[in-house]
């Protein structure tokens, strides 16, 4: 695996500070042909919090001086998803929806966002349960064969192609060369789960909701924490960074803008590339 990037062996800092950057440099990304003017903002190298140590893998495929984002939103379709639709369309970048198998059936509307979902080229679909493990984490796992049977149903009523998926109140990882589990009494239904033949995917960074239900602190924040993780190698694989967010806290106007600036902030600097889940290394290799 290649630690040394350019950004940590020049400033020690991945964004660097007041970088100049050029307007002339213009970039694609790998879901988006949208150009955008180059813009330096200051990132802080604060050290992030500690992270579980996985051993990593580097993907040769992405250029040294690039970092990949993967933006991922759960719980949808929800209130806000539309509101998501509407950013995502606005900067022209992909995402990955983790739906869940009840709220697509909840009502007229969330009947419609799901049609909306899938139809949109720029938006992927995966698995985050039918129940949502009706919000009682601990009973849920408990049962392994139960929490098959709601993947199982999702997958079914969504009618979604792929095995990717995220558990509902954990942050789990379960990929041919990545083993994560926050909480040890969902182990088993996790290891239960990777042998049913799921891809499980967790996060590397979640904007958290207030007690508002609306996205807490704002996009410079998120900014900082993004370098942070970058720069101390703290993401699951070295230059992929999964990042979390969720549909029903994009329903004020404070926490649409400041999501869309963050997407935005992060376009200007010509410093990544953005990817539906999909595309995550080694997700599409046979489980063991």
């Amino acid at each position: 695996m290649k630690n040394n990037f350019e950004e940590k062996s020049v400033n020690r800092t991945f964004l660097g500070v007041f970088a100049l950057m050029s307007a002339a440099t213009i970039l694609f990304n790998s879901c988006s042909k949208k150009k955008h003017k180059t813009e330096s903002f200051k990132i802080s190298s604060q050290v992030h919090p500690a992270a579980i140590k996985v051993q990593k893998i580097d993907d040769e495929n992405v250029i040294s001086d690039k970092r990949v984002i993967y933006l991922t939103f759960d719980d949808g379709p929800n209130r806000g998803t539309e509101n998501l639709l509407k950013i995502l369309h606005k900067r022209n970048v992909c995402a990955t929806a983790f739906l869940v198998g009840q709220h697509a059936k909840g009502s007229k509307k969330q009947k419609d966002d799901l049609e909306s979902l899938r139809k949109d080229k720029l938006v992927e679909l995966a698995n985050h349960s039918y129940t949502h493990a009706h919000n009682k984490y601990t009973d849920f796992y408990r049962n392994p064969a139960m929490v098959i049977h709601d993947f199982d149903a999702a997958k079914d009523s969504l009618r979604l192609n792929s095995k990717i998926a995220r558990t509902p109140g954990r942050n789990i990882w379960r990929l041919k060369n990545i083993t994560v589990t926050d909480l040890k009494s969902s182990n088993e239904a996790a290891n239960k789960l990777k042998n049913a033949g799921y891809k499980i995917i967790g996060w590397d960074l979640e904007w958290k909701p207030t007690n508002k239900m609306t996205l807490k602190g704002n996009h410079q924040e998120m900014l900082k924490k993004v370098d942070s993780i970058f720069f101390n190698d703290l993401e699951k694989t070295s230059r992929h960074l999964v990042f979390l967010a969720h549909d029903q806290y994009l329903t004020d106007a404070d926490s649409i803008n400041e999501l869309d600036l963050f997407i935005e902030k992060l376009q200007k600097t010509n410093r990544f590339v953005f990817r539906k889940i999909s595309k995550y290394p080694r997700i599409n290799e046979v489980l063991n």
